[in-house]
């Protein structure tokens, strides 16, 4: 079926029933949008909201979104539907006014028959109904986020999702490609077609390929078969992931009546505890970064380019592997990974029956779940990067009897669904027994502790309560349905379970960000572990200062996990919401070992000696920089990441000290030095010879702008998005950390800006405004194509010289085939 976006041309904002609207003196004020869009990152935010640090404190609300359009005479004899990827939450769909598709949870692909409801040869409106209100541990946004597609077709035509591919038969000569395309006749005569299919690679070459005839009865759905051969297949993986096409086609006589196009990759998955998990017969560490799915600045839109960028640099720092928490993941981020190489766990839901909110997913969960499910499998079948599904997050349930029945039934769903990927559940053993907590933890549970005693001993429980034997036998069965254990922060199972359950395969698919050193050791020594997943690989919006470390003085004490407002951001990833890398990044990539350079982490001096206040997902509070606001010979820690045997450092070619570090010294050497603006460099040894240095230099002088696109040419349609980085430097081109600015952006020509931002974790600046001020020395502009032609971005910051930069956006060519 031909399948054209349906993004553009929307109104959104605040909603009205239609009782409020009769009495409601105006109107509501909805902006003109393209999708997709978050009805909330714009609202203001407030100490005082319901929501809390939980969202960012953002409020919730209700939300409408409406669209006009034209349906031509001819669809009175053709298919029409309506595919909505994600709308947040509690989504109700109406065209002219008539109620058509309702859809609870926020993140699955969901599709509305359009026919019954369209008036062709007139105009027409879609209006969409979201609700946000306390039903969430982060931030959600709300409203139509993910894209929307309209899909035309004639009534005999290859249903939504109908066409599957797997490859069971693998080697080196050839690949059997196994093809099933479910047909439909939504018409009243019977209809005798030929679906052919047609296997291309990545040059375009047709590489094998076969037809049948297929007959349909009026309202039937049949399951046209194909069993091809594919010689010397160029096969999937993370190092080259290469593609193939399925261009399946019905036609009748010399009509062609559909056509699809499915990409899809050749490979072999194995698991078993003695290899672990393997990838074309080769084992693979799954080097894993947890991620929600908020895109920083632009709240909780996922537009395609987003998406693929922030798999980009995932990739480009180390992780092969990403983990969808906690919500199925969307099909721009699924085509990036497969195009790239990055491997997916794709996780349903954060609660089942037991809710974490008062008003969340857990009131739909028992009516709606296995629909749900087969809409993420669906989404994710032909998706060579997919590798696990995991049936849930933290679920209470997972420590009761029913509550394993309840994992039964998930993990059977999706088998019944697709056999050829592995199932999880991501269990958090101290939340499996939260209902016995206090009667496990005995003594320790009543003792009296300070705030930051309680708050680091949070992760040290978790470890110790994985182990329990009562949480062994609570959880056993919650364990025994699954084909990988999911843990969260329980690697104290890693080996006992190697001793009590030795055919139990292990991932670590939540763990703290500061034990990587320890937790990649297991994973190495371990075989049935598979791989790590860092909580997080890229910061996120809500949960508000939960990895942050806080300077308490006389005026400010913390009061917990969350930080107060203005607090933002969780303040844990790897890498900002901007896309750049922190220093825990690089710190990860020389564990993993990656990065044989050493990395230069400069604790902020201004704190040196204070109080620090830490939760057990922060890292140190430190920026790769010699550039500091404080007076000469301030004290001032600096660390050294490093695989090498030694480091030496070195401040304007004096040595401040020599010292051992590499996988013995959990790959880190910290000095003490004295600072003073200069050159400080860190030469890492093998054996007393030189393997590699790092130097960092202090900004000095007057300070330039900076403006740099990611891209010369973007796509003028509504996937792409131009990344502006924006930076204070030197003349030697020196990023000035110590000397943050406002500055200002306008956009003329072919786009539009419609983010901007830093990546500071608290922070009352909105992303929607013109103006923002830098954080660590560095902004982020994102403009969005209105068409095609010249984008010209012009950034102005006081002191600084305004620079202008260009972005072409290139006109794309229109497709009319089918993605399936």
């Amino acid at each position: 079926m031909i399948r054209r976006s349906f993004n553009a041309g929307w109104e959104a904002g605040p909603g009205l029933t239609m009782f409020a609207s009769i009495v409601a003196s105006a109107a509501a004020a909805r902006p003109a949008v393209t999708l997709p869009y978050d009805a909330v990152r714009d609202l203001p935010r407030s100490a005082d909201s319901p929501q809390g640090a939980h969202t960012g404190y953002f409020p919730g609300g209700f939300f409408q979104y409406e669209k006009s359009f034209d349906v031509p005479p001819e669809y009175r004899d053709r298919s029409v539907t309506f595919e909505f990827e994600g709308v947040y939450r509690d989504a109700t769909v109406s065209i002219n006014g008539e109620f058509a598709a309702q859809r609870p949870n926020g993140y699955t692909n969901f599709y509305v028959k359009a026919d019954p409801y369209l008036r062709p040869g007139e105009p027409n409106t879609i209006r969409v109904h979201a609700r946000a209100h306390q039903d969430t541990r982060w931030y959600t946004g709300a409203g139509i986020h993910r894209d929307t597609k309209i899909i035309v077709g004639d009534l005999v035509h290859v249903a939504l999702d109908g066409v599957r591919i797997t490859t069971p038969d693998v080697d080196a000569e050839r690949a059997v490609v196994a093809t099933a395309t479910t047909v439909e006749n939504e018409g009243r005569a019977t209809r005798t077609v030929r679906v052919t299919t047609r296997i291309v690679d990545a040059a375009g070459a047709v590489v094998a390929s076969g037809s049948a005839p297929v007959t349909l009865l009026p309202g039937a759905r049949e399951v046209a078969r194909a069993r091809l051969y594919v010689r010397s297949p160029a096969l999937w993986s993370v190092e080259a992931p290469n593609l193939y096409s399925a261009e399946t086609s019905v036609s009748e006589g010399d009509r062609v009546l559909d056509e699809e196009r499915t990409p899809f990759g050749i490979r072999t998955l194995r698991l078993d505890p003695q290899h672990g998990l393997r990838i074309n017969g080769e084992t693979v560490d799954l080097r894993g970064a947890c991620i929600h799915h908020d895109n920083g600045l632009l709240g909780a839109a996922a537009i395609g380019r987003a998406e693929e960028r922030r798999i980009e640099i995932l990739k480009a720092a180390g992780f092969n592997a990403v983990r969808s928490a906690h919500n199925p993941i969307s099909k721009a981020a699924l085509d990036a990974c497969d195009r790239l190489g990055m491997l997916v766990m794709d996780e349903t839901f954060d609660m089942w029956t037991e809710p974490k909110s008062p008003f969340d997913y857990s009131l739909a969960f028992p009516e709606w779940w296995e629909r749900d499910v087969e809409a993420m499998v669906a989404k994710d079948f032909n998706h060579p990067s997919v590798i696990l599904y995991s049936i849930g997050n933290e679920i209470f349930e997972t420590g009761r009897p029913i509550g394993s029945a309840w994992g039964r039934a998930l993990a059977e769903k999706v088998r019944s669904l697709d056999d050829t990927r592995f199932v999880t559940n991501a269990i958090n053993h101290l939340l499996s027994v939260a209902d016995r907590l206090g009667d496990l933890m005995g003594d320790a549970a009543g003792q009296d502790m300070d705030l930051n005693t309680m708050i680091a001993s949070i992760g040290d429980a978790m470890l110790r309560m994985s182990a329990a034997d009562e949480v062994t036998a609570a959880t056993e069965e919650s364990h025994s349905v699954l084909d990988v254990s999911g843990v969260n922060y329980g690697e104290s199972r890693y080996a006992l379970d190697r001793e009590l359950f030795p055919e139990r395969i292990i991932v670590g698919s939540e763990t703290f960000p500061d034990r990587i050193a320890d937790l990649w050791r297991l994973v190495r020594e371990h075989p049935h572990v598979i791989g790590d997943f860092t909580w997080t690989g890229w910061d996120y919006l809500g949960e508000a200062g939960i990895g942050r470390v806080d300077h308490p003085d006389d005026e400010y004490v913390p009061t917990g996990i969350s930080g107060p407002y203005p607090w933002l951001a969780g303040w844990v990833g790897d890498v900002d919401i901007t896309g750049r890398r922190r220093p825990a990044s690089y710190y990860r990539e020389t564990v993993f070992g990656l990065r044989h350079r050493p990395y230069i982490a400069v604790h902020r001096p201004q704190f040196h000696g204070g109080a620090v206040f830490r939760t057990p997902w922060s890292w140190t509070d430190s920026v790769s920089s010699w550039s500091w606001e404080v007076p000469d010979g301030s004290p001032a820690t600096v660390d050294v990441y490093s695989d090498a045997d030694e480091v030496e450092l070195l401040l304007d070619g004096r040595s401040l000290g020599r010292a051992p570090v590499g996988a013995e010294q959990a790959f880190l050497a910290r000095f003490e030095a004295a600072y003073e603006p200069g050159e400080l460099v860190a030469v890492a040894y093998e054996a007393g010879e030189e393997q590699a240095r790092t130097a960092l230099r202090t900004a000095d002088g007057p300070l330039r702008l900076t403006v740099r696109a990611d891209r010369d040419t973007i796509r003028a349609d509504d996937t792409d998005l131009a990344y502006i980085a924006i930076a204070l430097e030197d003349r030697h081109g020196t990023v000035a950390t110590h000397r943050d600015r406002l500055v200002s952006v306008s956009v003329a020509g072919a786009g539009a800006l419609i983010a901007l931002g830093s990546a500071r974790p608290r922070t009352e600046e909105p992303f929607g405004a013109s103006r923002c001020t830098t954080f660590d020395g560095s902004a982020l502009a994102i403009v969005r194509p209105t068409g095609p032609g010249d984008i010209e971005v012009h950034v102005e910051a006081d002191g600084c010289e305004a620079v202008t930069t260009a972005v072409t956006a290139a006109a794309v060519p229109p497709d009319g085939a089918g993605h399936g």
